[in-house]
């Protein structure tokens, strides 16, 4: 229904007014005089000299002190009811809205402000102080909205008197538009247009969180808004609807289908050498904040193949020098990534076809999100990330035994790119080497010592320290762990973590296997311990199978154990493609229970699982774990026997973590509907870590491509390569920008990630999509513009006086002619000696000699994402592996064999890990008929192969042409006992 607008009446007063007004001035007339009056006749002044003698604080009280107190305290209470009342009477005087909270004051300024607002009825009706009454708790929505036509800042003091009795108590929301072309609404913009600052996105977050929207689902997620919900605004939004407080959000999107307001979307721009320009209208852009749910309905009208008809619709300068700089609503307020935007528009790019209709065009146009949601869940379980991208690390070694000369191996796409992208972000690779080599530490101590290690029933861990809490307390922590709390935390400092020598520890067990991430604290990642439930975990809530999946993935996957066995019921099947050795699915907990059963049996005396474990050895540690999660909940029967697999009160290698209602759980976990994970017996109340649906999938897909062995063709498309750059970008080993005079360091690292990824992709990439590659969590507009007009002017002008950086007449940013990069160079090296019948082994050779180390080596952690959703890494791993391989032949042909192992070797800079290019190297060497030489080679690739970080041994051909080549290889490196 519509809103009932406030009705102007006459200035009037009623009998009831005045006699409250004058009984409200008596009052407080008598209060701010008569009290203290009184108080100076009868109890004298505030400090009596019974007060002031300092003989008191070691004398006797007697009654006169005590009376002298009391009177001291009525002063006081009196004083706080004067600032009190002169608060109330400016709010009211000066119309600022909410009076200002008087500390310690609630029902003293309650009282105030009903004597004040009633007193300043005789003098004014339109200036009516607002309650303040359960002043912490009340909601931004339900504040009175009083409408005089003027604002309260104009008003004057005899402005006719509004009738707020017939106005109902009102609030103030926005509607989310539907979009508009390519553009989405996202809570960021929407902050911006009606609060000023999109920085204040959140206060519309708080206000709308878990609410039920007209279409049934709720807002979980600050990045995911849909069009047509209505949200709840803060009293000082403007551009918005005003409407009853409790009318239902159904009927106000019947009432006001339309936007409210429209700003002025206008640009402002800027040439390489600073000059400001007129403005050009925003382009409209699918923003990096757009909610993944609108991008993803397919067959909406104005998201797939719009095409800007004009370069004011595009938002494009039509000089192709100056670089647009879109306004700040294009970027996104929430910290998650615009990752599917930045990595499908080089794919595009890299096809060379220039259209302007695509330059900002995301993963809209294949009805597919912005992958936001995957930065939420993969990013955020970074230690979960850091074990996946191990676990990828060596399918991906695997993948490249079967690479085939002129084919690269496959590589992931959409959501299974994203995934990729999202574990790179989020991984805490230094956080999983501190719990694993802390805890190994840890255990190797206590066994010196010939100490019982306690019970860790979780753990937390932060930038700064790996806390341990454990059971019994115990104040004697071995060194360098620390005793905290009387004993109840152990606790190792980051700094001393990252001393510790892993080598040194390789062959320590892992003491606490069953350590998995329960979710976040906010400050850090909070583990729970499965065994140390001695008994059957129950896990309850709408997303139960989701935290399981998320506790697989990681258990599976985990540096922080040796060996062990996940069996997972009912779920993750598709799992064992990640890890086969360690994961493994039944139907049913009927199937798995007789064995559990029978392993229970024969376990000997469970109750020494720590103790055997910390004097064991990694690579047959004792009581190797076995970790059930079922997603199916058991049966009355089959929970008792669940029961029954724990004693009480006795450790065991096995957690058991079940769905449902379980009989005698001894732990009860809740997810929560707002992703919270509670452990009722110990008290944790984290963000939960989750994998749901669409996140698992992903992820299952992820490593479904490294299955895939044909490998694709490799496109060999080499640009025109400037003979004479006035800049170079080398990324064949460091990145390095040559050229430009040095930038500062604090800079140069995304300035030169800025170069890079402009360099490789030639095609262009607007400045929107650009900076949802290079900050992939978010970036302010001004912060990008800034950026990139940094680098503007330190790559200056090329020389014929154009801009190294400059932007098209599509408002995509390029490089200029006389930009190269050393890929670029080594790619047209290799075309001209295909081209040559002869081989022209100089021109590979100069290709190799680009080379210096992998690519882009040394790039800084969380750099560089885009790797994972781009073709470059792929292409330029197997480009040098070939031309290695190609160059070897054709020494080894003419007789050169030195110069083959050198073309190898050239080749194994970057290409380590295809051992396409080891075999080269072996039977290269061989024909050197250097024995010596031909054992150490073969020795450091055993070497190399036993403690890469990825694992995985050697390819079976590997080990064959050793065989072959130098038979007595294998008692060479067979371990001494």
């Amino acid at each position: 229904m519509p809103t009932r607008q406030p009705v102007r009446i006459k200035d009037r007063r009623t009998p009831g007014d005045l006699l409250a007004g004058l009984g409200a001035l008596a009052v407080l007339v008598a209060l701010i005089a008569g009290v203290p009056y009184a108080l100076f006749r009868l109890a004298g002044p505030p400090l009596p000299p019974e007060l002031r003698n300092l003989d008191l604080l070691t004398s006797q009280v007697g009654t006169s002190t005590i009376v002298a107190i009391l009177v001291l305290l009525v002063w006081l209470a009196w004083l706080q009811m004067v600032v009190c009342v002169l608060v109330e009477i400016y709010a009211g005087v000066r119309r600022v809205g909410m009076p200002a909270r008087v500390p310690f004051s609630g029902g003293t300024q309650m009282f105030a402000n009903r004597l004040v607002s009633a007193a300043m009825l005789l003098f004014t009706v339109s200036a009516v102080a607002l309650p303040i009454a359960k002043l912490t708790s009340l909601p931004p929505a339900t504040s009175v909205i009083v409408s005089t036509g003027l604002s309260a800042a104009s008003a004057p003091a005899d402005a006719e008197r509004v009738e707020l009795a017939p106005v109902q108590k009102a609030k103030k929301v926005y509607v989310v538009q539907p979009p508009h072309g390519r553009h989405h609404e996202s809570l960021w913009e929407i902050a911006e247009k009606c609060l000023g600052d999109g920085r204040r996105y959140p206060e519309i977050y708080r206000l709308n969180q878990h609410r039920e929207q007209p279409d049934g689902s709720r807002l979980r997620m600050a990045d995911l808004i849909r069009p047509g919900w209505v949200l709840d605004m803060p009293d000082d939004a403007r551009n918005v609807h005003i409407v009853p407080a409790s009318q239902p959000r159904d009927d106000t999107l019947k009432d006001h289908p339309g936007k409210p307001a429209e700003l002025d979307g206008r640009t402002q721009t800027f040439t390489p050498g600073g000059a400001d320009l007129p403005a050009e209208p925003a382009p409209e852009i699918s923003t990096p904040g757009e909610g993944a749910d609108q991008a993803r309905e397919k067959g909406r009208p104005g998201t797939a193949g719009h095409r800007p008809d004009s370069a004011a619709e595009r938002g494009v300068s039509h000089d192709p020098r100056q670089v647009p700089v879109p306004r700040a609503t294009a970027e996104r307020g929430p910290d998650t990534a615009a990752t599917t935007a930045a990595t499908t528009v080089p794919e595009r790019q890299n096809s060379g076809a220039a259209d302007p209709g695509a330059t900002v065009a995301g993963p809209a146009e294949n009805g597919q999100d912005t992958g936001l949601e995957m930065l939420d869940y993969l990013a955020g379980a970074s230690l979960a990330a850091a074990g996946l991208l191990v676990a990828l690390g060596r399918k991906r070694r695997q993948q490249l035994w079967h690479r085939a000369f002129g084919r690269r191996i496959t590589r992931p796409r959409d959501d299974a790119a994203q995934a990729e992208l999202a574990l790179r972000l989020g991984a805490d690779a230094p956080g999983s080497r501190m719990l694993d080599v802390g805890l190994r530490l840890l255990g190797r101590s206590l066994a010196a010592q010939n100490r019982v290690p306690p019970t860790v029933y979780a753990a937390h861990l932060s930038p700064q320290t790996l806390d341990l809490w454990i059971h019994p307390p115990d104040p004697d922590a071995p060194a360098p762990w620390s005793a905290h709390d009387g004993g109840q935390v152990w606790r190792l400092p980051a700094h001393e973590g990252r001393m510790l020598d892993e080598q040194a520890l390789a062959d320590a067990p892992a003491p606490y296997p069953g350590l998995v991430s329960l979710g976040s604290s906010g400050e850090g990642r909070v583990l729970v311990d499965l065994e140390a439930a001695h008994g059957p975990i129950s896990i309850g809530g709408a997303q139960a199978t989701e935290a399981l999946a998320a506790l697989a993935v990681e258990l599976a996957t985990n540096r922080w154990s040796d060996r062990m066995r996940v069996t997972l019921v009912g779920f993750g099947e598709e799992l064992t493609v990640i890890a086969s050795d360690r994961i493994r699915y039944v139907g049913g907990l009927a199937e798995i229970l007789p064995e559990l059963e029978a392993s229970g049996k024969d376990g000997g005396n469970r109750g020494e699982v720590l103790t055997g474990r910390i004097h064991g050895r990694a690579a047959d540690p004792v009581c190797a774990p076995h970790y059930l999660l079922s997603a199916i909940a058991p049966t009355e029967e089959e929970g008792r026997r669940l029961a029954l697999l724990a004693r009480k009160g006795v450790r065991t290698a096995a957690g058991y973590v079940i769905a449902g209602d379980v009989p005698h759980a001894t732990w009860n976990w809740t997810i929560t509907e707002e992703g919270r994970a509670r452990v009722d017996a110990l008290g944790f109340d984290v963000a939960a870590q989750l994998l749901p649906r669409r996140q698992y999938r992903a992820l299952i897909d992820l490593f479904l491509a490294t299955e895939r062995v044909e490998g694709e063709p490799l496109a060999d498309e080499p640009e025109a390569v400037t003979r004479t750059p006035s800049v170079e970008v080398r990324i064949l080993g460091p990145a390095e920008v040559v050229g430009p005079s040095p930038m500062e360091e604090g800079r140069a690292v995304i300035a030169v990630e800025l170069v890079v990824y402009l360099a490789t992709h030639p095609g262009g990439v607007h400045p929107v999509v650009l900076g949802g590659i290079l900050w992939p969590r978010g970036v302010q507009a001004v912060v990008r513009d800034a950026t990139i007009a940094r680098v503007v002017a330190w790559l200056g002008t090329d020389s014929q006086g154009r801009p190294n950086l400059y932007a098209d007449t599509s408002g995509r940013l390029r490089l200029g002619p006389e930009v190269r990069t050393d890929w670029m160079l080594f790619r047209d090296l290799v075309r001209q000696s295909h081209a040559n019948a002869g081989g022209r082994p100089e021109l590979l050779d100069r290709a190799l000699g680009l080379v210096r180390g992998p690519l882009l080596n040394g790039r800084p952690r969380g750099r560089y994402a885009w790797l994972a959703a781009d073709d470059l890494e792929y292409n330029v791993t197997a480009g040098v592996a070939d031309a290695a391989h190609r160059l070897c032949e054709v020494r080894l042909a003419r007789g050169e064999t030195d110069q083959a192992v050198a073309a190898v070797r050239a080749g194994l800079l970057l290409a380590a890990d295809d051992e396409g290019l080891w075999r080269d190297l072996l039977r290269a060497t061989h024909l050197t008929d250097d024995p010596a030489r031909l054992r150490a080679v073969a020795d450091a690739l055993h070497r190399r192969a036993a403690s890469h970080p990825y694992g995985g041994g050697m390819a079976p051909e590997t080990e064959a042409l050793i065989d072959e080549l130098l038979p007595a290889w294998r008692m060479r490196s067979a371990p001494t006992a």
